[in-house]
């Protein structure tokens, strides 16, 4: 989870949170609805009730302010703590799984997903700035977290951690956004389902957790 706040810049009153939170509102509900090409700094501000000059004194352009707004969304996903230590760390995380799975399984995540990674080819400038601002710092987080994890024997010394946090994230993107029975259901996947999808495939990573009731399609794997 993303503690960054937005860069000021320059001197000037103190900024109110109040337009910041806002505009960060605006924006994800802009994307949500209309898409990277049909979101634009006006609409933005024009939602958030404040004036087009008011966004531009707090990010440089659309792409830094859509950024931020999908890490703002994301701030229902909570991370495992930094003050966690290797050997808690599986049962950290069975902790946090109905947290994971009840994010997970809110439609609007799933659509500023889909919205975030259909970007790439025509908005390179989102992708890079989401990466670079707030994916790698996490990522990077999760890849000490791991390595402490190998260290106190709760995940395979073999590993390659780089491999193993792609593997994690695209099994996740394709059992969220790509099957179609899922990402087209009607009655939305079901937070206790993700859930167990989420301990499932970190077992399946080498994860060792702490002994937990049988999802009905483990013995499918």
């Amino acid at each position: 989870m993303s503690t960054e706040t937005p860069r000021r810049e320059g001197p000037g009153r103190p900024r109110d949170p109040h337009a910041d939170a806002a505009i960060l509102r605006a924006a994800v509900d802009l994307l949500i609805e209309r898409g990277v090409e049909n979101t634009s700094i006006e609409s933005i501000a024009k939602r958030a009730g404040v004036a087009k000059v008011t966004v531009y004194k707090r990010w440089k352009s659309k792409e830094d302010l859509l950024a931020q707004a999908i890490e703002h969304a994301r701030e229902d996903i909570p991370g495992v703590p930094l003050t966690a230590s290797a050997t808690t760390l599986p049962d950290t995380i069975e902790a946090l799984l109905p947290e994971w799975g009840a994010a997970l399984a809110d439609p609007r995540y799933r659509l500023l997903s889909a919205r975030l990674l259909g970007a790439g080819p025509s908005h390179p400038a989102l992708l890079n700035a989401y990466w670079h601002h707030h994916a790698l710092p996490r990522r990077q987080r999760s890849r000490a977290l791991l390595h402490q994890a190998q260290a106190s024997g709760v995940l395979s010394p073999t590993a390659d951690l780089d491999i193993l946090l792609d593997m994690l994230n695209g099994a996740i993107i394709h059992h969220l956004l790509l099957e179609p029975a899922r990402s087209q259901a009607t009655e939305g996947l079901q937070p206790s389902d993700i859930s167990a999808y989420l301990r499932r495939l970190l077992r399946q990573a080498g994860f060792i957790f702490p002994d937990a009731p049988p999802h009905p399609t483990d013995s499918a794997e």
